[in-house]
C-alpha cells in the first residue's frame, strides 16, 4: 500500500547472555593474581595468630629450640594455660575485666539510648542547644589532667567505677543512635500517645524493641572499648588487685614481669615456659570478645522494623 513504511529491522548483531558474561569476567591472569593476593592478606593476618597459639601450646623444648616462637606444637600441651589460671592473678583480671565490660556496657547503653532518645524528640526543650553540646565534645576534648581533677574530685580514684562512669556516653554513638530512633515511624509513638502512654512507657514499650539492631551495634562498640580498657585502668587504678586484664598482659609482655608458677607446677617437673606463659595469656585476653561478635551478628543484617506500620 501507498503511504506506508514498512519497519527497518535492526540487523545489529547482539551479543548473546553468555557472550557479555564472559566480557565481564577478568582474565585467569588477573583472578589468579587476586587469589593470590588475598592469600597473602589472609597470612598476613592469620599468621601470627597461629604462631602465638602455637608458641602457648607447646612445650618447653621446642620453645628453646624454636627461639621463643612455635609455627606448630609437635607436642601440644596445655600446661600454660593450667598454671595462668592457677596463679589467681590473671584469673582475678578476668573477674575485673568481665564485670566492667558488663555492668559498663550496661550503663552505657542506658545512659545513651535515653540521651538519644530525648534528642531525637523535636518538642524537647533547648533541643538544639542540648545537640550542640553533645557535639561539641566531639571536636573539642578538656584534656587529661582536668579528667583526672574530676575523677579524683568525685572520689573515683581506686576505684572501678573510674573506669565506668566516665566513658559511659560517646557522642559519635548517641547521635548514630539518635537518628536511628529520628527513622522511626512516627505513627507508632503517637499511637500509643493517643492511648495515654507516656514518654518513657512508649520508650520502653515500642522504641527499645524496633531498635535491637542498632542497640546490638552500640553495645557491641561499647563492650570492646570496655574489655580493652588500658590506659584510664593506668590512670586511675593502684591497687593491682583491681587491674584488668589488659594491665596484667602489658605488665608481662611489655614490662617483661616473670610469670611465678609457685605451687601450680608439679614437684620434679619443669615450669612452662615464659614464653608459652605470655602468649597463654595474650589468647586468653582475645578469646572471649572474639566470642561476642558471632552471637551478635545477625541482629546487624536483622530487619529494623519488621511488622511497623507505613505512614
Amino acid at each position: 500500500m501507498t503511504g506506508m513504511t514498512l519497519p527497518v529491522q535492526d540487523r545489529t548483531p547482539r551479543s548473546s547472555p553468555k557472550r557479555r558474561l564472559r566480557r565481564g569476567r577478568s582474565s585467569p591472569a588477573v583472578e589468579a593474581l587476586k587469589i593470590v593476593a588475598l592469600s597473602v592478606c589472609c597470612l598476613a593476618v592469620i599468621g601470627p595468630f597461629l604462631m602465638v597459639i602455637s608458641t602457648s601450646l607447646a612445650d618447653p623444648l621446642q620453645i628453646d629450640t624454636g627461639g621463643g616462637m612455635v609455627i606448630w606444637p609437635e607436642r601440644p600441651t596445655l600446661e600454660a594455660y593450667r598454671v595462668i589460671f592457677a596463679g589467681g592473678q590473671v584469673t582475678r583480671a578476668l573477674a575485673v575485666t568481665g564485670f566492667v565490660t558488663v555492668v559498663g556496657t550496661a550503663v552505657a547503653l542506658t545512659v545513651t539510648s535515653m540521651l538519644a532518645y530525648a534528642l531525637s524528640r523535636q518538642k524537647l526543650p533547648f533541643n538544639r542547644i542540648i545537640l550542640m553540646g553533645v557535639l561539641m565534645t566531639m571536636l573539642f576534648s578538656a584534656g587529661m589532667i582536668p579528667v583526672y581533677l574530676t575523677v579524683k574530685g568525685f572520689g573515683l580514684l581506686d576505684s572501678l567505677w573510674s573506669l565506668i562512669i566516665p566513658v559511659s556516653v560517646s557522642a559519635f554513638n548517641c547521635i548514630v543512635m539518635r537518628a536511628f530512633f529520628q527513622n522511626l515511624p512516627a505513627e507508632l509513638s503517637e499511637a500509643a500517645a493517643i492511648d495515654g502512654a507516656s514518654e518513657m512507657r512508649i520508650f520502653l514499650t515500642i522504641v527499645l524493641p524496633l531498635s535491637k539492631p542498632i542497640l546490638a551495634a552500640i553495645g557491641l562498640f561499647y563492650a570492646v572499648g570496655f574489655w580493652n580498657t588500658f590506659f584510664s585502668a593506668l590512670l586511675y587504678l593502684n591497687d593491682q588487685e583491681k587491674w584488668p586484664i589488659q594491665l596484667v598482659l602489658r605488665q608481662y609482655l611489655i614490662n617483661n614481669a616473670a610469670i611465678s608458677a609457685g605451687d601450680a607446677v608439679a614437684a620434679g617437673d619443669l615450669p612452662p615456659p615464659q614464653p608459652a606463659l605470655q602468649m597463654a595469656i595474650l589468647i586468653v585476653s582475645l578469646v572471649p570478645i572474639a566470642c561476642v561478635y558471632p552471637l551478635l551478628q545477625k541482629h546487624f543484617t536483622k530487619g529494623f522494623l519488621t511488622g511497623a506500620v507505613k505512614g
